[in-house]
């Protein structure tokens, strides 16, 4: 099947903006609303550990060893969501060049996106922000963390498409 170009748009700016409060959202059963969401889960992801590893260093060792550990379970699922990514921006591309561009405006776009997240994070009370740096070893193992789980559905309509 046929990327269209406005629902490879759409996924991308969704990931981009981490799909903001769509994360509650039943799952639409369209590919790219479905692939922002689980793709924009784990941005924000990276986003916390990245804000807690600035803002708390001494939680730096903690949260990267729970980190890596989430990593390594959820190591297929990433390599296929950016599978599913690269495939959206070649869908949205019309040629090489315009490939080569889009590549670098999504890359760019998703790294803003992540950085307003962490900003929005670190903005909150500076107690609330160290509880949940503290937490965040134990979020990263709980099912909340478990994109399987969490968007089994989503997956369903990403795994569609091939």
């Amino acid at each position: 099947m046929i990327l269209t170009r406005v629902s490879s748009i759409s996924f991308l700016a969704c990931a981009a903006l981490a799909c903001g409060a769509s994360f509650a959202a039943d799952p639409s059963g369209d590919y790219a609303t479905d692939l922002g969401r689980v793709y924009g889960t784990y941005q924000v992801i990276l986003a916390v550990k990245e804000a807690c590893e600035g803002a708390h260093a001494d939680r730096a060792k903690p949260n990267q060893a729970a980190y890596a550990e989430w990593q390594k379970r959820h190591q297929a699922l990433i390599e296929e969501l950016e599978r599913h990514y690269t495939a959206l921006v070649r869908g949205a591309s019309t040629d090489a060049k315009d490939y080569a561009r889009n590549v670098g405006k999504y890359e760019g776009a998703l790294l803003a996106s992540r950085q307003e997240n962490q900003r929005q994070f670190l903005a909150q009370d500076p107690k609330h922000v160290a509880q949940e740096c503290r937490d965040f070893p134990a979020y990263l193992k709980s099912e909340d963390a478990d994109l399987r789980k969490r968007h089994a559905e989503e997956l369903k309509t990403i795994r569609k498409r091939k």
